[in-house]
């Protein structure tokens, strides 16, 4: 059963859900990008209050939820050790085989992720966490591909917004990496050759994400500006948008709205006197 839901029920779905400030969105923007990252997958919308959190500006599956899927995708895992000071747990899927999968707190105080409040108050859960992305990753990928939990997003070193400045150029700002012969190009305003290209169309809607990221960050630009350059970038990709499935295009808005743009198009001004 398909649970497409259209584009305009879910912005409305997405300021309900920012606005009740009960399930940790900070904007309609951020439950949107998450919103339409569950339609990629055939997921219905309201999935993800249920199952994700932004930390970070990060899209994170809670561990409950990406075992559900593992479990649902026909894993299972074994729990050896379970205490405040090492969980162990042995992951296994029919196309994956089994993996045994430790994490201590010697460990994670190794690698200095262990000094925050959540670490000290609740290690167990942390640990098992960790267990679990890093068993689910390992065996059975498909159900977790391209996100993270909390626990692990928290951990992460945040990034620091980059100023586009004013230039309409986008090369002029920090360079996107090109990668030759690509298939999918990716176009600036402006200018009539790509401004880079790419093997693949999740490296393309990540760049191109990237790039509406870094207009939207900018101290020097207008919002009424920055959302011209977002619609002018959007038109000049058209064409290459057109030709992806509509899972991918779905992927591209969830990447607008993550990046804090607006993934829909803009209304029509009639021209009738």
């Amino acid at each position: 059963m398909s649970n497409l839901v259209p584009l305009q029920d879910i912005t409305q779905m997405a300021e309900v859900a920012a606005g009740s400030k009960m399930f940790g969105f900070k904007n309609p923007q951020e439950a949107m990008a998450i919103m339409l990252l569950c339609q990629a997958e055939n997921l219905h919308p309201a999935v993800a209050m249920r199952d994700y959190h932004v930390i970070q500006g990060r899209p994170a599956l809670k561990a409950d939820a990406m075992l559900a899927r593992f479990q649902q995708a026909g894993g299972s895992v074994q729990w050896k050790d379970y205490t405040d000071e090492k969980v162990t747990g042995v992951f296994s899927h029919p196309s994956g085989g089994s993996l045994e999968v430790s994490w201590s707190l010697a460990q994670a105080k190794s690698i200095g992720i262990a000094n925050k409040d959540n670490w000290r108050n609740y290690p167990r859960a942390m640990l098992r966490a960790r267990c679990v992305s890093e068993g689910i990753r390992s065996v059975y990928p498909g159900c977790v591909v391209g996100v993270y939990t909390p626990e692990e997003v928290q951990d992460f070193t945040p990034s620091k917004p980059i100023d586009m400045g004013v230039a309409e150029r986008v090369e002029d700002s920090e360079p996107v990496t090109v990668v030759e012969d690509g298939a999918f190009k990716l176009y600036v305003p402006n200018l009539d050759e790509p401004h880079s290209s790419y093997h693949s169309v999740e490296d393309w809607i990540a760049a191109y994400g990237n790039m509406v990221g870094r207009i939207m960050s900018s101290t020097k630009i207008s919002d009424a500006d920055k959302e011209k350059k977002v619609e002018s970038l959007k038109v000049a990709n058209e064409l290459v948008v057109d030709g992806f499935t509509t899972v991918d295009k779905l992927k591209v808005k969830a990447a607008i709205a993550a990046a804090g743009g607006n993934p829909l198009p803009k209304p029509q001004v009639s021209q009738d006197v």
